[in-house]
């Protein structure tokens, strides 16, 4: 559990969805207790973290087969600047990074959270 939060972080920009991230995280974690004998290495970190990558892909493919099944769950997406007290709450600096970093192709954004957020 240690590493619970940066997980979460993790899923949290790849999904971009609070639940979606949860239920990511939790079936990370079940992979990794599953396939903790085989664990061979010294970062636990890192590994977790290739585990959640590895499932917010999967939950992201499921999700696009769902909307080309089902054009219109497109409609009910959140956007970038729904919540203004939100934006007000976090500051208009720290809403235009997020924004910057939404905007990039998942293997970019993947690389950006790794680096700069998860410090790996």
């Amino acid at each position: 559990l240690p590493h619970l939060a940066a997980a979460f972080t993790l899923a949290r920009y790849l999904l971009r969805e609070a639940a979606d991230a949860e239920d990511a995280v939790q079936e990370a974690y079940l992979q990794a207790l599953r396939h903790f004998a085989g664990f061979r290495g010294e970062n636990a970190r890192a590994w977790l973290l290739t585990i959640v990558r590895r499932v917010a892909g999967l939950v992201e493919r499921t999700r696009r087969q769902a909307w080309a099944a089902d054009p219109e769950l497109l409609d009910d997406l959140p956007g970038a600047g729904d919540d203004p007290e939100t934006a007000f709450l976090r500051g208009e600096r720290q809403e235009q990074l997020a924004r910057a970093v939404d905007a990039l192709p998942v293997p970019f954004r993947e690389v950006i959270v790794l680096r700069e957020i998860q410090e790996l």
